[in-house]
Parts: C-alpha cells; structure tokens; sequence
C-alpha cells in the first residue's frame, strides 16, 4: 500500500504497519517447510514428482490421508481435524515436560479471537452485570471483542516501571472497586505480554492462579506469542525461544497449575490460546489457532463443541499449518537444516531490532521504553508537556494520526487514563533489520517536527 504524504514535495512514502503484528507484510518470509506442506496438500499432481523434499512430500501424504476425500476442499470436524488436535496435544505434553494433554480438550478454531468470544459467552451467563478482567495495556482488539460481547471489563494496571509486572495487589484493588458496578467471572492473561513483551515468571504465574482461585475466576490465558517456544522444544528438546532476556524463561500456565497443590490443580478452570498469527511464524493470513481447556466438567467441553459448530470448521489449510508447526522437521530429516536456520535467523533478527529499537526509542526526548523480554511488541510510554492538550484530539488518537499522514509509519496506541499527557505506543518489531531502520528515521523525523510544532 503506498500513500502520498503531505509533505510540499509530494514524496510519495510506503506505509509501513506496525501496529498488527503482520510481520509477514513488513517483508518476513514464511517457513519453506510450512509452504511446501501446503502446497503438497493443494496440489497433490506435485507429490508425483522430487520438486518438493522427501519429508514434506511424506507429510502432505500423510494428512491428505486424514482428509475426507483426500482433499484440503473438504470439511473437517466442527471442532478441527482430531489428526492435528493429536498432534497439538502431543507438543503441548512435550512442551509441559510430560503434563498429560488430552486431543479432546484441544480445539481448533478460526482466530483467537472467536475462541474467546466463545467462552466469554460460556462464562458470563450468570445474574446482573458480568465482566472479564483484562489488563491495561492490553491487545489492542481485546477491548473491542468484549463489548460485542455485550460484557463488562474491569483494567487492572501492569507496573510499567517494574518491567510490565503483574502485580497480586493490583489485582485485588481492581476486583475489589469493580463490584458495585459489575461481577467478574474471568480474568484475561497475555504471557509474553502483548503489547508489552513482559514474561511472567512461576512465582508471579503462581500469583495470579491463587488469586483466580480464592475469586473463583476462569483464566483465559492467550500464550500466542510462545507458540515458537513450543515449536523448538519439539524440534531440539530445549527452549531456544522468543524470550530473550537474561534469567528470563518462559514457562505455560497449565504447567504451573499442574505443578500445583490439588486444591489449585484440580480445580482452577483455564482455557489456554495460541495462534499462527503470533510470534516468529506471523501466518497472520492463514487465520487459525487453537485453544486448550483445563479442568472443565465434560457437559461444559460439549457445550464449547456445540458453540463452535456454527463454524463448520475452522480453515483446512490453517489447520495443516497447525500441523506442520506443532511438529516440525526433526534432526536428521532432509528439511531440518532449513528450517532451523531459517527460523533461527527470524529469533536473530527480532532480538536484534529489540534492542535497536528500544535504545533508539529513549534516545528520544518524551519517550521512554522498558526493556522487552520477549514476543515480538514494544511498549513505548510518551509524556508531553500539557501544551500538546490544546488540540480536541487526544494525545495518542494526534500523535499516530499525524505520524501516519507525514511518514507513512502506522503504530497503534492506547491513552493513559490516568496522565492525560501520556499514552502508550504498540511497535511490532519483527521485520528485515533495514525495514525498521527506515521506521525510526521516520519516527524521528516527525517527533523532532512535531515537537517544534507543540
């Protein structure tokens, strides 16, 4: 997509999207090996032949076999090929070091998005006023996903100068002053953090699952953003991962729970969300994820079903992606050196615009960027004096608005309700390392005018 700007030389500048996490269209290039899979199951004549590796042709057989028909045309079960749901679960048990995962409690759906749509109506069904806890910053589609639902949402504030942290007295202050106006059923958890790229740790995951026990809360926990985690844990029994800083480690929700006393284990609800859209993969057009369910009564999971069969099935290329990524070419197999390299460069290049860019960023007079842990956003904070607050818009509606007009940068941002001269930036970072050295040029150019001008 290309813009003219409003620049008096009629340059004309790409936009450039940092806002959606679309790495792909900021110029990363998808895995081979998922392509070529894909493109076996499309177009099986080219199975024949030795175009594509040994592997990828055996792996395309393989589910074109699981296919009614034999055909990726064909529908699949409401709730996404028991095949792939096998194969998720099998990772996820790899991934949790052993921690039992059930195909049953596995579902494929269309986005993460439908997936919390759905169980927020499962959940918020009871008398007066429901709500779900979400936290503040949050992704930005969150906010919105919640009033179509038609519930309420009480923001429990992340500690930005702690690193992002989650914090156990936040949220009893937040649950605490919600109830004269709403009853929480559900809180939403983003670990690494999306937009903020904070990774919890096992004592904060602790926390947070004694506190949705002592307030009987589900806990929706969107851990996207590991799916890579996931996939390298399969691939080299290690976790060579999205999270990159020092000390730091990811570890899921549902193995902390089952790690856990019975009395948290057994009881606690958890609906755990991953997507292809999220982390180094960034198949955002391929629009599928999955959801697992932890400690729901059987009655609950046929409901969920029952829910999800409206869908027909979730995108059958989508779910062979799924497939490919949850169980990806192991050492020794023709496309193994491939993808490690390719997928290892994609880590190397996120690390290393992380750290280009948050240096850059608090170089900035009025900004201020935390470090990231991991995932694939940054966060950056701008204060400014409160002459800028003589325009009818807000600050960050004026700021991203003019910054897209003048260079053609597209960031996404959230207010800070609490400062009137701050808000909040979301970067996605993941994009060829000269792509987003012609980003900050951009962002300089227009913050040094714009604070001229204000």
């Amino acid at each position: 997509m290309e813009k003219t700007t409003t620049d008096t030389s009629a340059e004309v500048l790409k936009v450039i999207d940092l806002s959606s996490g679309d790495s792909h269209s900021a110029g990363i290039k998808p895995i081979t090996f998922v392509r070529q899979v894909i493109t076996g199951c499309l177009y099986p004549r080219i199975l024949q032949g030795d175009t594509l590796p040994p592997d990828a042709r055996q792996r395309a057989q393989t589910l074109l076999q699981q296919l009614d028909g034999g055909s990726a045309g064909s529908y699949t079960e409401s709730c996404g090929s028991m095949y792939v749901r096998n194969t998720i679960a099998r990772s996820i048990s790899l991934r949790d070091g052993g921690v039992l995962s059930r195909p049953d409690g596995v579902f494929i759906t269309a986005d993460t998005q439908r997936a919390l749509m759905v169980m927020l109506r499962l959940l918020c069904q009871s008398e007066g006023v429901s709500a779900v806890m979400i936290p503040d910053p949050a992704p930005h589609t969150l906010a919105r996903l919640i009033d179509r639902v038609g519930i309420a949402s009480v923001p429990y504030r992340l500690q930005e100068t702690s690193g992002w942290s989650l914090e156990r007295a936040e949220l009893n202050k937040a649950i605490q002053a919600s109830r004269v106006r709403c009853s929480p059923q559900a809180i939403y958890i983003s670990n690494p953090g999306n937009p903020t790229g904070a990774v919890q740790s096992r004592e904060s995951i602790e926390d947070v699952i004694r506190f949705a026990h002592v307030e009987r809360l589900f806990l929706l926990v969107n851990e996207g953003f590991s799916l890579l985690m996931l996939v390298f844990c399969v691939v080299l029994q290690e976790y060579q991962n999205t999270v990159f800083a020092d000390g730091c480690e990811f570890v899921s929700y549902k193995r902390v729970l089952a790690e856990m006393d019975e009395g948290f284990s057994q009881s606690v609800q958890l609906a755990s969300l991953h997507s292809l859209s999220n982390g180094i993969m960034g198949e955002c057009g391929l629009r599928t994820s999955f959801m697992e369910l932890v400690n729901l009564d059987e009655d609950v999971m046929l409901y969920t079903e029952v829910l999800l069969t409206g869908d027909l099935c979730p995108a059958v290329i989508g779910q062979i992606a799924l497939d490919v990524m949850m169980a990806p070419p192991h050492p020794g197999d023709p496309s193994y050196s491939l993808y490690i390299e390719e997928v290892s460069s994609r880590l190397k290049t996120l690390q290393c615009n992380v750290s280009r860019a948050v240096s850059f960023i608090n170089d900035l007079p009025g900004f201020s960027c935390q470090s990231t842990q991991g995932g694939v956003f940054i966060c950056p904070q701008l204060s400014l004096p409160h002459s800028t607050h003589t325009h009818s818009q807000p600050m960050g509606l004026l700021y991203s608005r003019r910054l897209l007009e003048d260079q053609g940068v597209c960031v996404g941002f959230s207010e800070d309700h609490t400062h009137s001269h701050c808000c909040h930036f979301r970067l996605c970072v993941l994009m060829p390392s000269d792509e987003l050295e012609e980003v900050l040029r951009r962002l300089q150019c227009f913050h040094l005018k714009f604070l001229q001008e204000y």
